[in-house]
């Protein structure tokens, strides 16, 4: 069972999407994604599962919130650097958590 000190340890944190493009190298339908985090955590990029319920347009600009302290993963030709956060919907889609307009980028989830 995971502790407090367990949770802590994930830097979680509220990204723009600023930058949405096709991924057709993915094993699954996916986006890669360019996402500023602010001034702190500046700029990462993370590949996600989202094209069966957002287009690129919807995506741009948007909320999201990542996980930034995971250690990059390759993902064929592609480095994700961050956990974009979704939960999954009944036929196992990804729905993005997604913070309150008024979030600052960068804010930390505590």
């Amino acid at each position: 069972m995971a502790n407090i000190d367990d949770f802590l340890k994930l830097d979680i944190r509220v990204g723009k999407i600023i930058k949405v493009e096709d991924f057709p190298e993915a094993r699954k339908p996916s986006y890669k994604l360019t996402i500023d985090f602010g001034l702190e955590i500046g700029t990462k990029r993370s590949s996600a599962q989202l094209v069966d319920l957002y287009t690129k347009e919807d995506l741009e600009g948007k909320l999201v919130l990542g996980v930034v302290n995971l250690e990059p993963r390759q993902i064929g030709p592609f480095v994700s650097e961050v956990l974009t956060i979704g939960v999954p919907d009944e036929e196992h889609r990804c729905i993005l958590v997604v913070p309150d307009k008024d979030a600052p980028l960068g804010a930390k989830l505590y």
